[in-house]
């Protein structure tokens, strides 16, 4: 389904299952979603009986309300993820706490309300179902078994059956997924995303199919190449520290460059502070709170001593 930012598209997939078509993922909510699934689903000699949406980030759920509307299907929602999404974009007060959070983390005042601005343009383009069919780690749903691939989000789910996977966007090929850290999020999101690829490594499906971009043919492999993709990412992020602190906001420009986009500049800071916080956790870089009356209001960090 076309996306109106990069990568231009994204990937939606019609599984067979025994009462007709399992779709995984409905794409962004654009204001021709509806007619552009209804000419879609008009092809199929069957109907759509479940959609499971892999992770609730806009460009893989964004028209689950359209898609079900016109199937009538089931939707099927991991646990976590279900929470999120309700945490998200069902939440008149997230803004000023996405605001909050990226103050705190060193962001100026006039660049946060510019990327506050940036995130609530795809507010319009998200219609998500309430109270879906919740599912979790393990499970199985229409005979492929529910693998958690955290990281990218904390409750996305892939699915696996017979060496395929489902990948969402957890193995891209050529892309390299971001992991970022995000108010709510779990503490330690690379840390998670990087024991989701070695347990890839040890389910070795045979090809996977993900969110964006082409089939990925070695999963194994390209699971090796972001593992060692983000083991340099971390030791660059470790030469961006010394003794004097520096925010998250900082770090991100030593990293990713002055020339970003104010929505890449969102990413950007998010990926930076999951490296910071796995530095911390790996004894590389110390973590610094600065408070008033009780409340952190603002985070930096330094190499280790």
């Amino acid at each position: 389904m076309p996306l109106p930012m990069r990568p231009g598209h994204v990937h939606c997939y019609l599984l067979p299952v025994e009462d007709g078509y399992m779709l995984v993922d409905t794409g962004l909510g654009l204001p021709d979603a509806a007619e552009q699934w209804a000419a879609q689903l008009a092809l199929l000699g069957s109907p759509v009986s479940t959609i499971f949406l892999s992770h609730f980030h806009p460009d893989h759920l964004g028209a689950a309300a359209d898609v079900c509307a016109l199937t009538g299907a089931r939707v099927v929602q991991g646990r976590i993820d279900a929470e999120q999404a309700a945490l998200t974009w069902q939440n008149d007060g997230w803004s000023e706490v996405l605001a909050d959070w990226f103050h705190r983390n060193g962001v100026p005042a006039a660049v946060t309300e510019e990327l506050i601005g940036q995130g609530l343009l795809y507010r319009p383009f998200i219609r998500t179902v309430a109270g879906p069919e919740l599912v979790d780690d393990g499970d199985a749903l229409h005979g492929w078994a529910i693998v958690a691939a955290p990281g990218h989000a904390d409750g996305q789910l892939t699915l696996l059956k017979d060496g395929v996977l489902i990948a969402a966007d957890h193995l891209l090929d050529r892309i390299t997924p971001t992991v970022g850290l995000w108010p709510a999020s779990r503490p330690d999101p690379l840390g998670d995303y990087l024991d989701a690829l070695r347990r890839t490594i040890e389910l070795a499906p045979e090809i996977a199919y993900g969110g964006h971009g082409e089939v990925v043919t070695d999963p194994v492999g390209r699971a090796h190449e972001l593992i060692a993709h983000h083991d340099e990412r971390l030791c660059r992020t470790a030469e961006a520290l010394g003794p004097e602190p520096r925010s998250g906001y900082e770090v991100s420009y030593p990293l990713f460059g002055d020339d970003l986009r104010p929505a890449a500049r969102r990413f950007a800071v998010a990926e930076t502070l999951s490296h910071l916080e796995r530095l911390v956790r790996e004894g590389r870089a110390e973590r610094h709170e600065a408070g008033r009356e009780g409340a952190v209001t603002g985070v930096s960090y330094t190499a280790a001593q």
